[in-house]
């Protein structure tokens, strides 16, 4: 038996998979369908000084055939009234009590924020997120992902939120920003209960070459918007793994940002996420994609001897490295199955052309070559490779230690030698 509980900073839900703060989640009927639907959460559209939104708002990136790589959006906050929106969230919880209801929000001054937590509160929300993210529109008006990216600032917010809240606080940050670890670490010191990201990132989805106008297009104007959707997910890995391996971040992350599969979403988990939110995925296909997360990831636990989910938060954190720390002496290099290779021969070009050229002709079969003594194993033929397995990326016992780019800096401070790989040297160092 598997257990799918997830318990994020204290906050119940029958499974990790939340909807993330968006249009998915903007009314009380939409999140009792996702709740109906299998979801465990929700996260509400962000509430404050209602907006007015502008048309059109989304933007769409394909590629090469494949549907919404990226997803950009103009949307802002809320354009409902306070009162509708908290007398919905009273609705769904009353109606919905195992289900985990978080009210996201975005204002600007501390009484503010005291008053809108206050009635929140009361309306029975699980939980509060702070809305720091948000990269366009209201950044502007200093919310959003201004606050985001000044720690001095996240922090101050955070801390009153904190003050005046009874259920626990998460703080959502911005991906616009050189290092994640600075509002992450403000935000730990206002007292935050959790941290959720990615929000969105700064884009502009393309330009009308027509129009001479960028995308999506507002009355032959535009501004940048907000990116999200499978191209962001290893951003987002990047960020959330970060945050997973930083001491300082010692409380309960919820990992967003292109999660469409159980897969992606284990992804998360295993790099120090509690738990998960979906949002482009959902405007894409539909609420009923939380089956897929829900019965990959029982599968996935069955077959590999996990009971819970907390088992799985982490596991691939201490895999996690400095670059100064990995094995120069780790070797690998390229095997091509001849019976599989259907001889486009999209590996010699993308080797000669991109690569170490170590990828030859044959002159009596359209079946490439590889010179294994000059073969790198850099990944990239099998990459472009369009037949499944055809190639592999074979291991290679050297017979050699292993050494780091740290170990022969130590070595050389101390006037020694170290055994170099095939394609290092001392002289490298």
């Amino acid at each position: 038996m598997v257990d799918l509980t997830s318990n994020f900073a204290g906050i119940l839900s029958p499974n990790p998979f939340w909807l993330a703060s968006a249009p998915p989640a903007n009314s009380g009927e939409q999140i009792m369908r996702a709740f109906d639907a299998g979801w465990g959460g929700a996260v509400w559209k962000t509430l404050g000084d209602p907006i007015i939104n502008v048309t059109s708002r989304f933007g769409g990136l394909d590629y090469r055939g494949s549907k919404v790589i990226g997803f950009n959006n103009l949307e802002l906050i809320t354009d409902r009234p306070i009162e509708v929106n908290l007398k919905e969230i009273y609705e769904v919880k009353k109606r919905y009590p195992r289900h985990a209801v978080i009210a996201s929000l975005m204002v600007e001054t501390r009484d503010e924020w005291q008053d809108l937590i206050k009635r929140c509160v009361d309306a029975g929300a699980d939980g509060l997120e702070l809305n720091f993210g948000c990269p366009h529109g209201m950044c502007e008006r200093g919310m959003g992902s201004a606050v985001g990216a000044e720690p001095t600032a996240c922090e101050e917010i955070t801390r009153w939120a904190v003050e005046f809240s009874s259920i626990p606080v998460i703080v959502k940050l911005t991906p616009n920003i050189s290092d994640i670890n600075e509002p992450a670490e403000a935000a730990v010191r206002g007292g935050a209960h959790a941290l959720s990201l990615i929000n969105t990132i700064k884009s502009i989805i393309g330009v009308d070459l027509k129009t001479a106008t960028p995308l999506p297009a507002v009355g032959g104007a535009s501004t940048n918007g907000g990116y999200c959707g499978p191209a962001v997910r290893p951003i987002a890995l990047h960020m959330v793994g970060q945050l997973g391996q930083n001491p300082a971040v010692n409380i309960p992350i919820s990992g967003i940002g292109g999660v469409e599969t159980w897969h992606d979403a284990l992804e998360f988990i295993f790099l120090g996420a509690s738990n998960v939110q979906v949002c482009t995925a959902v405007m894409h296909y539909g609420y009923r994609i939380v089956e897929d997360l829900i019965e990959g990831t029982e599968n996935f636990m069955r077959e590999n001897g996990y009971q819970t989910i907390d088992q799985m938060i982490g596991k691939a954190v201490p895999n996690y490295s400095d670059w100064g720390n990995l094995n120069l002496n780790h070797e690998l290099i390229a095997k091509i199955d001849a019976d599989k290779c259907i001889g486009c021969q999209l590996c010699h070009t993308a080797c000669w052309d991109g690569a170490h050229q170590c990828i030859h002709l044959a002159d009596d079969t359209r079946v490439p070559i590889i010179d294994e003594a000059e073969c790198v194993g850099c990944n990239l033929c099998q990459i472009v490779c369009p037949v499944e397995g055809c190639i592999s990326m074979v291991p290679v016992d050297n017979g050699k230690p292993r050494v780091s780019w740290n170990d022969y800096q130590q070595a050389r401070s101390e006037g020694r030698d170290l055994p170099a790989g095939k394609h290092t040297s001392q002289t490298n160092f």
